[in-house]
C-alpha cells in the first residue's frame, strides 16, 4: 500500500489536485516542481528550474513542462494541462489519470482506451538534468508518443512573452535537439533513449496563468515558445526515457542512469522517510565542492541563521554527520572571513545579523551530543572560543555585550531577528534592545562553551565565561520575567513589548536557562495556552494587540501577517523539546499527537515536505515556500528526542 497515493476521483477534481504539488532537487541549487497533475500554477514552477550565474543570482525556467501526446487509429490524446485566462484550463489531460504515487519517485499512469502508460520523474543527483521515463504498460495496437517542450528562458521572477528576439533555430544532437532562446543562456539538450523524429514547429502559447501569483497580489499571465515536437514510436512493454539537461548525454546509458538514481532515492513509506527525503532536498553543493543548507523551495537561497537551525535535525537526526561537517567546514570559513572583515567567499547570506554567531554555537552543541564531546573539541573547539572571544571584545558590529551579561543589539530601523519582513525596507516587527531569545542563545552559549573550555584547561576564557554566565542569569530574569509569569520579548530602555511571543520558549527548551523550574512551567503553560496550534507555535498570541492569523493577499497583506499570528513548525520544535525536557516521559503521547499535525501535511501542499509557515486560525492552511528546511529539520529533532525518551529508564 502507496503512503502517498491519489486515485482518480481525486486527480479529476482540479480543485483537490491542483494545490497539491511535488518538489524534485538535484543538491546543487536546481530543482523541478509543478503539481500532480503536471499544471503549474506559480512562476516558479517548471520541469527544469537552474540556476545561472552568468545571468544574476536567480533561478531561471528553463524548461516549462513537456506534454505527452498518445496517438492511436491517427487519434490524438494530448495528456498535458495548461490554465489559462479566464479560467480555462487545456488540454485537460488530466481526465485520463488513474493513478499517482511517491512511493520512490513521482509515477503517474494515464489510461486512454486500451493504453496505459507510466510516467515516471527524477532530477539527477549533482547533475542539471531532469529525467523522465516512459513505460508502455499496455496497448492493443501500434502506439506513437508525441512530446512537445514548452520553453520560457526567463528568472523564476519574470514572465516571458511572445517577442521576436527569441532564437528559433536548433540543432540535431543524438536522439534529440539542443536549443537556445536568448543570447547568454546555455544550451538545452533534449534527448530520448530512443532514436526519435523532431518536426520543428515553432509556435507561442499565449495566455497561460499561474492562480498562485493571483493569490498572492502579482502579474499571473505569460506566454510560452515551443519550437516543435518530438514523434517516437513505442512497444507494450517498452520504456523510454527522456532527458533535459544543460549538456549532451549519452543516450545509450539513460536507462541505466534513469535507474540507478530511482534506486538511490529512499522510499517514502511513512512519515520519517517523507522528511528524510524532503532533508536531501535542502543539500546544496556548489561547483567549488562546497556544502551549503538552502533554507527552502522555491525561491530560498543559503541563509545563516536558517542553515544553523535547521542543520542538527536535517543530518545529527538521520545519522548522516559528515554532512553535517562537511557543511559546519564551509560556515566556519564565512565566519571567519566575516570576524576579520574579508569579503565572504562562500554563498552564505545574512552572516552578519546578531544572533547568527549564538546560533551557531547552539548548533555545534548538537554535535556534541550526537558525536561525543571528545569528536566536538577537536572540529570545534577552536571556532567555539574564537566566537565567544569575537563578542565579548565587542569587535560584533550588530551585537554588543553590556556590562549586567546581556547582549544588546538595535533592530529599531532594521530587521535583525528571525522575525524579518520589512516594508519599504522598515521592519514590521522592530525588536530591539535585550531581545529574549539573543539572550537566553548567549546564556546557553556560554554555560556550554564553558564546559568545553574546562575540559580543555583553558583558564582566562574559561573564568570569563563562568563570570558572565552569572552575571546573565541574574540580569535575564530581571528584564525579561514579568509579574504574569511569562517574557517579554524585548526590553530597550524604556521599551517594553508585553506581547505573548514564542522567542520565550527558547529560554525553556535550551540545554542551559537562567530560569528555574517553576519559571519554565510558568513560561511553558503561556505558549501551551495562547500560542500552540496543530501546526507549531503561533508568532503572535491572539490576545495580543495586531493578531493577524491569515497569510494572503497581497505583498503588503501578507507582510503585515507575516509574524503577527501564523504558526510555524520550528517553533514547535523547540516547544516540544520544552515539553519533554520538564515533563519527561508523561508527555510523550503529547508529542505524538502533535507529530500527527506534521504527518498530515504529508499529502496535502507540497507532497512529503512540510511547507514555510501556517495560518494561525484553523483550518492551519499551509502558505509560503512550498519545502522549508527549517521545519523540516526542527521536527526530525524532534522525532529524535521522542525515541529518545521512549527508551528512558
Amino acid at each position: 500500500m502507496s503512503y502517498i497515493k491519489f486515485e482518480k476521483a481525486l486527480m479529476t477534481n482540479l480543485q483537490d489536485s491542483l494545490p497539491k504539488e511535488v518538489l524534485r532537487t538535484n543538491r546543487s541549487g536546481a530543482y523541478s516542481c509543478s503539481t500532480i497533475v503536471d499544471c503549474n500554477t506559480r512562476k516558479y514552477h517548471g520541469l527544469l528550474v537552474v540556476p545561472i550565474k552568468e545571468i544574476d543570482n536567480e533561478n531561471h525556467v528553463l524548461l516549462s513542462s513537456f506534454d505527452p501526446t498518445v496517438i492511436q487509429h491517427g487519434a490524438a490524446f494530448n495528456l498535458g494541462l495548461h490554465k489559462y485566462q479566464g479560467d480555462n484550463f487545456s488540454p485537460n489531460g488530466h481526465k485520463y489519470i488513474r493513478e499517482f504515487n511517491c512511493d520512490k519517485v513521482p509515477t503517474t499512469i494515464y489510461r486512454v482506451g486500451g493504453v496505459q502508460l507510466k510516467k515516471e520523474t527524477v532530477f539527477q543527483n549533482y547533475k542539471d538534468c531532469i529525467l523522465i521515463r516512459y513505460t508502455l504498460l499496455d496497448a492493443h495496437s501500434p502506439t506513437t508518443l508525441q512530446f512537445r517542450p514548452f520553453l520560457a528562458f526567463r528568472s523564476v521572477r519574470q514572465f516571458t512573452h511572445e517577442n521576436a528576439a527569441v532564437n528559433q533555430s536548433y540543432a540535431h544532437v543524438k536522439n534529440g535537439i539542443s536549443t537556445s532562446m536568448y543570447n547568454g543562456y546555455p544550451s538545452l539538450y533534449m534527448q530520448f533513449s530512443k532514436a526519435n523524429e523532431f518536426h520543428y514547429e515553432p509556435y507561442w502559447y499565449r495566455g497561460l496563468e499561474y492562480p498562485k501569483e493571483q493569490e498572492r497580489g502579482y502579474a499571473s499571465n505569460e506566454d510560452l515558445y515551443v519550437p516543435g515536437y518530438f514523434e517516437v514510436t513505442i512497444e507494450k512493454g517498452e520504456s523510454i526515457v527522456f532527458s533535459a539537461s544543460l549538456e549532451e548525454n549519452n543516450t545509450e546509458n539513460l536507462q541505466e542512469v534513469f535507474q540507478n538514481e530511482v534506486e538511490m532515492r529512499p522510499p517514502r513509506d511513512n512519515f520519517f522517510h517523507c522528511l528524510v527525503n524532503a532533508a536531501h532536498q535542502f543539500h546544496n553543493r556548489s561547483v567549488n565542492d562546497e556544502r551549503y543548507i538552502l533554507a527552502g523551495y522555491p525561491w530560498f537561497k543559503c541563509r545563516a541563521r536558517d542553515q544553523f537551525i535547521a542543520l542538527p535535525g536535517l543530518t545529527l537526526s538521520i545519522e548522516e554527520q559528515d554532512y553535517f561537517e562537511l557543511v559546519m567546514q564551509t560556515a566556519e570559513r564565512g565566519l571567519r572571513e566575516f570576524m576579520v572583515g574579508k569579503p565572504l567567499t562562500v554563498e552564505i547570506s545574512e552572516i552578519e545579523k546578531p544572533d547568527v554567531m549564538l546560533w551557531c554555537v547552539w548548533t555545534i552543541q548538537q554535535y556534541a551530543k550526537e558525536a561525543g564531546m571528545e569528536a566536538c573539541r577537536k572540529l570545534y573547539a577552536r571556532l567555539l572560543t574564537d566566537l565567544m572571544t569575537f563578542i565579548m571584545e565587542g569587535r560584533h558590529p550588530s551585537l554588543r555585550l553590556h556590562d549586567n551579561g546581556l547582549v544588546y543589539a538595535d533592530g529599531r530601523t532594521e530587521a535583525i531577528t528571525w522575525m524579518n519582513s520589512t516594508i519599504n525596507g522598515r521592519p514590521v516587527v522592530p525588536r530591539s534592545g535585550y531581545i529574549v531569545e539573543f539572550n537566553a542563545l548567549w546564556y546557553n552559549a556560554l554555560c556550554f562553551v564553558a564546559l568545553v573550555l574546562r575540559e580543555e584547561g583553558e583558564g582566562e576564557l574559561l573564568q570569563k565565561c563562568e563570570m558572565l554566565a552569572a552575571k546573565c542569569k541574574t540580569a535575564f530574569i530581571e528584564t525579561f520575567l514579568n509579574e504574569y509569569g511569562y517574557l517579554y520579548d524585548y526590553v530597550d530602555g524604556k521599551m517594553i513589548d508585553w506581547s505573548v511571543r514564542p522567542n520565550m520558549i527558547f529560554a525553556v527548551a535550551l540545554d542551559y536557562s537562567p530560569l528555574d523550574q517553576r519559571q519554565k512551567k510558568s513560561v511553558l503553560d503561556f505558549c501551551t495556552r495562547e500560542l500552540l496550534t496543530p501546526k507549531g507555535l503561533r508568532s503572535l498570541s491572539p490576545k495580543s494587540g495586531g493578531y493577524n492569523p491569515m497569510y494572503v493577499g497581497s505583498q503588503l497583506q501578507r507582510d503585515q501577517a507575516y509574524h503577527q499570528g501564523t504558526a510555524w513548525p520550528w517553533l514547535g520544535g523547540f516547544y516540544l523539546e520544552a515539553c519533554l525536557k520538564l515533563y519527561k516521559r508523561t508527555r510523550l503521547s503529547f508529542v505524538e499527537r502533535q507529530m500527527v499535525g506534521y504527518e498530515d501535511e504529508m499529502s496535502l501542499h507540497c507532497l512529503g515536505t512540510l511547507p514555510e509557515l501556517f495560518d494561525g486560525n484553523p483550518p492551519f492552511r499551509g502558505r509560503g515556500a512550498v519545502s522549508f528546511a527549517m521545519n523540516v529539520g526542527e521536527v526530525l529533532r524532534t522525532l529524535e528526542l521522542l525515541e529518545k525518551y521512549k527508551y528512558q529508564s
